[in-house]
């Protein structure tokens, strides 16, 4: 960002780094679409792994989120009722969530929102939509809270954080709808007191320091994926 905002093209600045002879590009970019970019129109001979793009995708955080719900929840994938609740507008972490799940087997996955922050269409995803918090986590065994950025609140979207937290936080008392060993999920960073109770962050059944510890292992197996694959790639081009 440094480059660019002083007048260097996107792809001057990946050349550059190219030049000194670098093996993996971990990519996050305000673009969607900017790592694909990166990957097939300037450095193709460089692994690009995913750190976010704008909106649309967020792939290691749905791994290691999928990785979570494997080892803690009580029952398979295709068993599972999950909620994602948030801004699942602006949310690339929900989407590559819903994408994964889908890919799991998950039949029964809802998303929570004020319609404010809910993209048109996300029906189409083959998720279930709830404007009413209390019905959607009913009988879930996941809940995924999301976080709700500081600019959305006070703004047209959304009124403010303490209206937001009486209906859409994820409180002790919405956690006694859900199933009794239902699991609570937050990508991080958390807003206490908006998104979430900080009683509920910190109790049995959350396992968001698990998601984080469970990130450092998907990052490590990507990198090191990457890393057999460009080895490959370059023996195969001497």
């Amino acid at each position: 960002r440094s480059s660019t905002k002083k007048g260097e093209s996107l792809r001057d600045t990946l050349w550059n780094l190219q030049a000194m002879t670098a093996d993996i590009f971990v990519v996050r970019h305000s673009a969607s679409g900017a790592a694909h970019f990166m990957a097939t129109e300037v450095t193709p001979d460089i692994a690009i792994i995913n750190g976010g793009d704008g909106w649309h995708a967020h792939p290691t955080q749905g791994m290691l989120d999928m990785l979570t719900i494997h080892r803690e929840a009580p029952r398979p994938f295709k068993e599972l009722s999950v909620a994602i609740v948030g801004d699942i507008k602006h949310s690339r972490v929900a989407r590559s969530d819903i994408s994964a799940l889908q890919t799991l087997g998950v039949k029964d996955i809802r998303v929570c929102a004020p319609r404010t922050l809910l993209p048109k269409g996300i029906e189409r995803f083959g998720v279930q939509v709830y404007e009413d918090m209390n019905e959607c986590v009913t009988d879930c065994d996941v809940i995924m809270g999301l976080r709700i950025q500081n600019e959305r609140i006070g703004s047209p979207l959304l009124a403010s954080s303490s209206e937001y937290y009486k209906h859409y936080g994820i409180t002790p008392e919405r956690m006694a709808l859900a199933k009794p060993d239902a699991l609570v999920m937050h990508p991080g960073p958390m807003n206490r007191g908006v998104e979430i109770a900080s009683s509920v962050a910190d109790g049995d059944q959350s396992v968001i320091l698990k998601q984080v510890n469970n990130g450092i292992a998907i990052r490590m197996a990507v990198l090191s994926l990457a890393m057999e694959g460009q080895r490959a790639h370059q023996a195969a081009s001497k």
